[in-house]
């Protein structure tokens, strides 16, 4: 079949070529219905048709409504490739697979995603919230931040890194200056190893600093995103 970019043009712009579309899929591929009883469906300029089609749609058991035209239509399709793989498993079953041009790159697949349905919205605040990263009116751009920590973080290579342990370099303590001195040899090299450590401390903390700037640079210099109108896009 090869109706699904055709599909995803009608359903969603003209009313006209949908019902055409669905009466096609009914009298070329499904074939519920006996021919005389597909009138109904056949008779697009009528009033009642949506009637009919969510009348169909229960027919065929699809668990979708009429509301649902988008999934609708996906389910339906779905129907039609199985029903015509079933008519001929011995044409299909021999067909070499498909296999990905050099030109075929894989796109993001945040692009695709509907931003506004409640949710995804619900279960990027939970991700956000167990990850304890900021909320953003934007939540395509809280789910990029998710998915940064995650590569960075949370990735078992990421992880296996972090756990290594880390061999120190001998130090030799007469050659870094307290700076004051304490009356007793044992508490000067006490305090000196307690500011070589503090200093250590220090710098671990400056580059989790410089890290985390650079994690929010990656998502907010999105050029798509201006923050100060609050939107994505132009």
């Amino acid at each position: 079949l090869c109706v699904t970019d055709l599909a995803n043009i009608l359903f969603c712009t003209d009313e006209t070529e949908f019902r055409n579309f669905i009466v096609w899929l009914e009298d070329q591929k499904i074939r519920h219905y006996k021919i005389e009883d597909r009138g109904n469906l056949r008779n697009i300029p009528s009033s009642g048709w949506p009637k009919s089609f969510e009348q169909y749609l229960q027919d065929v058991n699809c668990p979708f409504t009429v509301e649902e035209r988008q999934e609708s239509v996906d389910w339906l399709l779905g129907l039609a490739v199985r029903l015509e793989y079933g008519d001929n498993v011995e044409k299909y079953k021999n067909c070499p697979p498909a296999t990905a041009t050099e030109a075929a790159k894989p796109s993001d697949p945040l692009i695709h995603l509907d931003s506004s349905n409640p949710d995804f919205k619900a279960g990027v605040l939970g991700l956000a919230s167990l990850l304890k990263i900021q909320r953003h009116d934007d939540y395509l751009v809280m789910l990029k931040a998710i998915r940064i920590l995650i590569q960075e973080r949370l990735t078992p290579e990421a992880i296996a890194k972090a756990s290594q342990s880390k061999e120190g370099l001998p130090v030799a303590l007469d050659k870094h200056i307290l700076g004051f001195d304490t009356g007793d040899a044992t508490l000067n090299e006490a305090a000196q190893i307690l500011r070589l450590l503090h200093i250590e401390e220090l710098r671990d903390l400056q580059t989790r600093i410089n890290e985390a700037i650079v994690a929010v640079q990656a998502v907010i210099a999105d050029p798509k995103t201006d923050h100060r109108l609050g939107k994505v896009g132009r």
